[in-house]
């Protein structure tokens, strides 16, 4: 199938992201949120960003202009879906949430619409549930910050096609992204490996093992990430990391049972960069 048109649930963080590198992709995007307020404040977003990429030479300024005017916001789910060939949902990661999301996609976009979910966890066969084409439900789960990180998993639900498969890598790999083949399993590759990580290291600061600034500056250092565990927690959102913990716990086992820490950051409001305090302060 032709993706002409690709449509984004949500103006959050990585909602705005995805919009961005669907626009320099080439694709006519719409942005959807029920809220304008924050649809007005991701065009702002996706614009500043678009003129970082000009001053650094990432793309040039008729290209900029060119990708802005493919992007149109919209408050009603139902039209924002229905002009749709393909749909990315990035709502947070609930899943009620997502299986009312995908039950109303399967009731207004077209039969040949594939409908993928950015979650970065959660089930894509019990999300494809909800609708009556499974096979047209794919996970593909993008990284923060969107534009940056190269990166997207396709996950395959139990009963993904081989077209949604297509569909689904070649607008990634039109948005300059590389991908990975991921059969479903809670977590994927990514999430499952980093909770691990970023657990440990929230136990590991429990006990005093050392300074969050010193864990970081040691897995950076010495086993060459490129962010620290807090700093990388921080930025995903600490509630978002205790959601996908408490998810693998349930499906994987006690390995995966969240460090009281982290609960305690997120019950006192710590969420990270996003309301200028999480393991640090902004």
């Amino acid at each position: 199938m032709t993706v002409e048109t690709v449509t984004v649930l949500g103006a959050g963080t990585m909602g705005r992201g995805i919009a961005q590198v669907a626009m320099t992709g080439g694709y006519r995007t719409i942005l959807q949120d029920v809220s304008a307020a924050q649809l007005d404040n991701a065009r702002d977003a996706i614009a500043k960003s678009l003129e970082k990429g000009v001053e650094r030479d990432k793309l040039s300024k008729a290209e900029a202009d060119q990708a802005l005017g493919r992007l149109s916001g919209e408050t009603s789910l139902e039209k924002a879906a229905a002009a749709a060939d393909l749909v990315i949902e990035a709502v947070p990661e609930v899943i009620a949430l997502k299986l009312e999301i995908f039950t109303t996609l399967d009731r207004v976009c077209r039969d040949g619409a594939v409908l993928a979910t950015n979650t970065s966890a959660l089930s894509i066969t019990e999300i494809a549930g909800a609708t009556r084409r499974p096979e047209r439900v794919i996970g593909m789960h993008f990284f923060n910050p969107v534009h940056i990180m190269k990166l997207v998993e396709i996950v395959r639900g139990l009963q993904t096609g081989a077209l949604a498969y297509a569909a689904a890598e070649e607008v990634a790999r039109r948005m300059g992204k590389e991908t990975v083949e991921v059969n479903e399993s809670p977590g994927f590759v990514t999430s499952r490996i980093n909770a691990l990580i970023g657990n440990e290291a929230f136990f590991m600061l429990e006990s005093g093992v050392a300074s969050a600034r010193d864990i970081d500056k040691a897995l950076k250092l010495g086993l060459n990430h490129p962010m620290g565990p807090f700093e990388l927690v921080d930025l995903v959102g600490l509630d978002t990391r205790l959601s996908i913990l408490r998810y693998l716990h349930q499906t994987l086992g006690e390995k995966y049972r969240p460090c009281p820490l982290l609960e305690k950051y997120v019950k006192a409001g710590r969420l990270g960069k996003k309301v200028g305090r999480g393991v640090y302060e902004y």
